[in-house]
């Protein structure tokens, strides 16, 4: 709410138009410093109503009478008039009980007073309300974190306080030459609620009375826009007017200055209004409803717009603050990658995919979670999650990581290098004993060929067996019969020259090679699946806002099941958040769908379908949100489009 100023001097009037109590009164006022107006012309001042008969005639209801503002004090002049004062609430003394000028001059004296001090409690009162709807108006800005809406709110409540029927606001930004300019941001505007909001810049100069209030850093209060004062260096374009039947008026302009009197933008509010639902679109309505900014408004407003600048500052650097959290969350995401390129991509995918099924569920109204809503904040943190679940593959060796065979790969050239050696052996002990042969000299043809013969037969037992250790090395359901082979190589061994035991396969070796599936051992996939603590650890170490709060328990449990059968803490339904759930579904389609990796092919969308509604079925995931995956069809979207877009 906002106060006239009004005429410093104290009233007295009358109610009809009969002159004469007044004149009659005069000698008694002489000493006062007394304005005597009409009714209509009494602004906000301590004032004396003289209510004679003329007025009980013409208004015997006393309408007129009831309508006076709260501090006006009513002194009836004759019995009908103080009858009347009486029956609406109104009368304060009765002329006529005073006997003599000085009796009267004691009694308007101190009606005046009495008046002046209703007006001063009327005036704390409406400025403590003043005053708390700005405190009110100002933690509501410091709290605000959307930029958007944040402006929304500023020309909101500056409009709201200053009863505006439209406004605009501009923020102060650089062009690419490095000059600042005003860029238009935001209007409103009550009669036109339905405009569109144009994009423009106007140059920090005095060619545009936002630009003057900028460059001047001073208000700018103007009666009629139509009607500038002589000399202005800006001008009006009645433009807007004529195509969209407005009419502008009275226009209040204030910077915005931050704390450090740096100015962040401007407000310009539109015909102050004294009937709120009052639609100004000619003339005739711009006369009968719109006011003149007064001085209360701009001290009022330029407190609101000294709260909108810090908060809009705020706001920027909060801004900045996430634009900085986002380069590093893409940082992350970008070396999770590099670690493993052949899950590219897995992250921003789960994200996706689990930020639409929150979406479902969000708009879902029936259901177990018809009740669950998502806010811009949870959404947030949600998305947060999704990017960074798996950044916990940072602290897992990249030979475990990455690993695509069964045997690690020093393992395997060591093997491999063992047949090699095994040939050669058995090269040279067959030269050897070729050579005996021919030194003994008695050695016929038929014992060249038994030696012949056996070093083939050796050496086709050794191609056999490294093509079962090749066939053992990959990463696929180890056969019983292939299982069987890796024990008659594992008790295979050779005689070097110096008459020592050439073992073909080491203990560790068969170790690694009889994995059954996949192609990595028991200790192996616990270092996988430390991930996921490796995951929390680190998010548990940023400070999170409170918006933000949840991310690492959404992390921790997206490799849960709901019958607890999962990791790493193996807690069941009711401990895994409903984010958690949904994470966990998109987590495991986009891991069997994904493409090709060198441990597994990429599984048809039917079938990864049907895993995930036979494990909702066997207890291991949310069926709802399974269900809920795979009507809504969230999944095209990740099939259908490079993730590098996403």
């Amino acid at each position: 709410m906002t106060l006239d100023s009004g005429p410093a001097r104290e009233v007295i009037t009358a109610l009809d138009a009969d002159p004469a109590p007044l004149s009659r009164l005069a000698p008694s006022i002489v000493r006062r410093d007394v304005d005597q107006l009409a009714a209509d012309q009494v602004r906000e001042a301590p004032t004396l109503v003289v209510l004679t008969r003329g007025l009980v005639e013409a208004d015997p209801e006393g309408e007129a009478l009831a309508s006076l503002p709260s501090h006006a004090v009513v002194v009836s002049c004759g019995d009908t008039a103080g009858r009347l004062a009486t029956r609406v609430g109104r009368l304060f003394a009765r002329l006529e009980d005073a006997s003599g000028a000085e009796a009267e001059a004691r009694l308007l004296t101190a009606g005046l007073d009495h008046s002046g001090a209703l007006l001063a409690a009327s005036r704390a009162a409406r400025l403590r309300a003043q005053l708390g709807e700005l405190n009110a108006i100002g933690m509501a800005l410091m709290s605000e974190r959307d930029p958007d809406q944040l402006l929304s709110l500023i020309l909101t409540q500056a409009r709201k306080v200053t009863q505006s029927d439209a406004g605009s606001l501009y923020l102060v930004e650089e062009d690419d030459a490095g000059t600042e300019m005003l860029r238009f941001r935001l209007s409103q505007n009550d009669t036109l609620p339905d405009l569109p909001n144009p994009d423009f810049r106007l140059p920090i100069d005095t060619s545009s009375t936002a630009g003057y209030a900028a460059a001047t850093r001073e208000p700018l209060v103007l009666e009629d826009v139509y009607d500038l004062p002589a000399g202005s260096p800006f001008s009006f374009n009645a433009g807007f007017d004529r195509e969209h039947g407005y009419r502008a008026k009275s226009q209040l302009v204030v910077p915005m200055l931050d704390h450090q009197d740096r100015v962040v933008g401007v407000l310009q509010l539109i015909n102050r209004k004294r009937d709120p639902e009052a639609a100004i679109r000619d003339e005739a309505s711009a006369t009968e409803f719109v006011l003149p900014y007064e001085e209360t408004q701009v001290e009022t407003v330029q407190s609101l717009a000294g709260q909108a600048a810090i908060s809009i500052e705020n706001g920027q650097l909060y801004q900045a603050i996430e634009n900085l959290f986002e380069g590093f969350i893409k940082a992350a995401v970008t070396a999770i990658d590099q670690r493993d390129p052949t899950t590219s991509g897995h992250s921003v995918r789960v994200t996706e995919l689990t930020c639409e099924l929150a979406e479902v569920v969000h708009a879902h109204l029936d259901g177990p979670y018809a009740d669950v809503s998502f806010s811009r904040e949870e959404m947030k943190q949600l998305r947060y999650a999704g990017l960074l679940h798996d950044f916990g593959k940072v602290g897992v060796r990249e030979s475990v990581l990455v690993k695509q065979k069964k045997l690690p790969p020093e393992m395997w050239e060591r093997l491999i290098a063992r047949f090699d050696l095994c040939r050669t052996t058995l090269r040279a002990a067959h030269q050897r004993d070729r050579l005996a042969l021919v030194e003994d000299g008695s050695a016929g043809a038929e014992a060249f060929e038994a030696l012949d013969t056996a070093l083939a037969s050796e050496m086709e037992k050794l191609e056999a067996f490294e093509q079962a250790v090749r066939d053992a090395n990959e990463p696929r359901v180890l056969p019983e019969e292939g299982a069987a082979i890796l024990d008659e190589i594992l008790d295979f061994a050779v005689e070097d020259l110096d008459g020592e035991t050439l073992k073909l396969m080491s203990e560790d070796e068969l170790h690694y090679l009889r994995i059954r599936r996949g192609s990595l051992d028991q200790d192996e996939i616990k270092q996988i699946q430390s991930h996921v603590v490796h995951s929390y650890n680190f998010l548990q170490e940023i400070p999170w806002t409170p918006e933000l709060a949840r991310i690492d328990e959404i992390v921790r449990g997206h490799h849960e099941k709901l019958d607890g059968t999962g990791y790493p803490d193996g807690v069941a339904a009711e401990d895994i958040p409903v984010e958690t759930r949904m994470m966990t579904v998109a987590d495991i389609f986009d891991a069997l769908t994904a493409s090709d990796r060198p441990y597994k092919r990429a599984m048809p969308v039917e079938r990864a379908l049907s895993i995930l509604q036979m494990e909702a079925e066997g207890g291991q995931l949310d069926p709802e949100m399974v269900r809920l995956f795979v009507e809504s069809e969230v999944y095209k979207k990740v099939l259908e489009k490079d993730w590098r877009e996403f």
